[in-house]
């Protein structure tokens, strides 16, 4: 105990810092529109000063890139003109990213109004010493106006997207927790089955009940955004019951351990996942809780757009997990009884016991032996038996 808690302890803490340490871009999928100079001087900018941090999406025109946005290709774009640079963002789809965004696109303006003084400033230097100390008559160049467009705005009442990312925990230790209360009523496997649906509805209304009746954090789309939790509560319960069920006791532990200290810090609901560290950002969005945030994201504002491979993940955690409390439950050993020593056979509780006969006095005394040997055994395994 001395060794395996504080063990268990330390690795949980680092589950859940490492990934917040160490959050930066990481191909993080961003829009350019048009091939002019300056939106290839831009993406040779970006590349050169963050190597490996975008994914650079070409887009013709801006329209295009807005419909990328809503449709949750990329998180936002980069409309560069010569005067003016157009930052698309989409605070719904992360407003850690939405800031970075609007951070990056505000170096770039400033790298680029730097460049452009410095070639005028070359230019007027040349012209001078052509005109032999006459005065130059460049202009100073403007310098590049910023516009930042949120796309898909998150909603008034959740400006910093804090309400998905904080009920996500719970809503993992609430699924945990249905698995092992369906398990403890010893239902029968259509019965439990059920349970499980059932009640992993009931907690994701409550959930919804919270999020959006109080809190006003899942604006739109609400019989959607309360299956896709639904969905996700089932995914998380399914999973344990059925590793449990498998497995026994210490199943409750491994799913607690997979969930709760893999799922949830792996997930990205609190930035994106391609803020992650590349060991695991694929590695949340295959377990349910990471899944389940990025498809409460994804109907709550986007439409449901980019939710098919969301909907699968949690979808087949889902059936795997119901299909183990099955497979389970039958593959368990059903009570037989014991057998007594001596092949005696297994009474049952409507056995009567025969009456004990004492041996007659001409029998030799060694005979009544076989005869107590027998009852002893014959009342011993009705005795198992209906205990």
């Amino acid at each position: 105990m001395a060794v395996a808690l504080p063990l268990v302890i330390a690795l949980a803490v680092l589950a859940y810092a490492w990934p917040a340490a160490r959050m930066a871009p990481r191909d993080l999928p961003v829009g350019i529109v048009g091939t002019s100079t300056a939106s290839q001087a831009a993406v040779e900018g970006l590349a050169h000063s963050r190597p490996g941090a975008f994914d650079f999406r070409l887009y013709p025109d801006e329209e295009s890139a807005r419909s990328a946005v809503r449709e949750r290709d990329v998180y936002g774009a980069f409309v560069v003109t010569p005067g003016s640079l157009t930052v698309l963002e989409s605070t719904a789809a992360s407003p850690t990213v939405a800031q970075l965004l609007g951070s990056t696109g505000r170096q770039l303006a400033a790298r680029a109004s730097k460049a452009a003084a410095d070639r005028a400033a070359s230019s007027a230097h040349r012209t001078s010493a052509r005109s032999k100390g006459g005065k130059a008559g460049a202009e100073k160049p403007a310098r590049i106006r910023v516009r930042v467009v949120d796309v898909v705005r998150i909603s008034a009442a959740d400006p910093r997207g804090v309400v998905i990312s904080s009920a996500l925990l719970p809503l993992t230790i609430c699924g945990v927790i249905i698995a092992l209360a369906a398990l403890s009523l010893r239902l029968r496997p259509a019965a439990l089955l059920m349970a499980l649906i059932l009640v992993s509805g009931a907690a994701a209304l409550g959930v919804y009940v919270v999020a959006q009746g109080f809190l006003g954090a899942l604006p739109h789309e609400h019989l959607a955004t309360w299956a896709s939790l639904a969905l996700t509560v089932l995914a998380i319960s399914a999973t344990t019951a059925g590793v449990v069920s498998l497995v026994g006791s210490a199943g409750l532990g491994l799913s607690a351990a997979l969930m709760v200290f893999v799922g949830n810090p792996f997930s990205g609901s609190t930035s994106a996942p391609e803020l992650l560290p590349k060991a695991v950002d694929d590695i949340g969005q295959w377990l349910p809780p990471g899944a389940g945030a990025s498809l409460v994201r994804g109907t709550a504002y986007f439409d449901g757009n980019d939710s098919a491979g969301h909907i699968a993940v949690l979808a087949l955690w889902s059936v795997l997990g119901l299909a183990a409390v099955l497979y389970g439950h039958r593959a368990s050993p059903v009570a037989k009884g014991p057998v007594a020593d001596g092949g005696a056979t297994v009474g049952t509780a409507n056995d009567v016991a025969p009456p004990h006969v004492p041996p007659s006095p001409e029998a030799p005394a060694q005979s009544s032996s076989p005869v107590r040997v027998e009852i002893h055994a014959h009342s011993h395994a009705r005795h198992a038996a209906s205990t």
